[in-house]
C-alpha cells in the first residue's frame, strides 16, 4: 500500500485514487479490507467528499454490504455511515436500493455493523424515503434492540424512533410485536 499520507487538492485525490485503485487490482482480502478502513476514515472528512464522489466511493461501499467477509461489510457500513451525510450521496444510496442493503444488515451479529445500520437509516430519511424507513418491520426490530443489553444500541434505536417515527408508528408497532416472544428471525448483536 503506498504510504504517502494525502496532502491538499490534487495529492489527496491521487492518495485516494489509488487506495480505490488497490482494492480492485489486489486479490488478498486482507489488503483490501484495509484499503476499505482506510475509505471509510476518509469518508468521516468532508474535505474529501468531492473526491470520494468522484471515484464512486459509494458504489463501493454499497457492493461490500452484500459480501461474505464480515469485514468488509462492516467497514462498508462504516464507510456509507459518513457519505449518507451528504445529500448526493444519499441520493446515490438511495437509487440503489440502499434501504434494503442496509436494513439487511439490521441482521448482523457485530454491533458496530448494526449501529451504523441505524444511523444510515436516520440519515436516508427524506419525505419520499420515511415510509419504507419507518416500515413497522424496522420499528419492531428498533424496539426489540431498544431493550438491548448495550447502552449504545439502546439509546440509539430510541433515537430512531424518537427522532423518525410518530408516537402513534410506535404504539402500533409495540401493538403488533404483543404476543410475540421470539425477535423474528433478528438476533441482537454480539459486543
Amino acid at each position: 500500500m503506498w504510504k504517502k499520507k494525502p496532502s491538499e487538492g490534487s495529492d489527496r485525490f491521487e492518495y485516494l485514487q489509488t487506495l480505490v485503485g488497490e482494492f480492485q487490482d489486489t486479490d488478498s482480502e486482507e489488503a483490501k479490507e484495509q484499503v476499505l478502513a482506510n475509505l471509510a476514515n476518509f469518508a468521516y472528512d468532508p474535505n474529501n467528499m468531492e473526491y470520494l464522489k468522484e471515484l464512486q466511493v459509494t458504489d463501493l461501499f454499497l457492493d461490500m454490504l452484500t459480501e461474505d467477509n464480515e469485514n468488509f461489510v462492516e467497514f462498508g457500513m462504516g464507510g456509507l455511515c459518513n457519505l449518507s451525510m451528504d445529500p448526493e450521496c444519499r441520493d446515490i444510496i438511495l437509487q440503489n436500493s440502499g434501504i434494503s442493503l442496509v436494513t439487511n444488515c439490521l441482521s448482523s451479529r457485530r454491533e458496530e455493523t448494526v449501529l451504523s445500520a441505524i444511523t444510515i437509516l436516520m440519515n436516508l430519511t427524506t419525505a419520499s424515503s420515511h415510509s419504507e424507513i419507518t416500515d413497522p418491520a424496522i420499528l419492531q426490530c428498533m424496539l426489540r434492540f431498544s431493550l438491548s443489553e448495550s447502552p449504545r444500541l439502546r439509546n440509539l434505536a430510541a433515537v430512531f424512533l424518537q427522532d423518525c417515527c410518530s408516537h402513534e408508528q410506535v404504539a402500533r408497532a409495540e401493538q403488533q410485536m404483543q404476543g410475540q416472544q421470539s425477535a423474528v428471525g433478528i438476533p441482537l448483536p454480539k459486543d
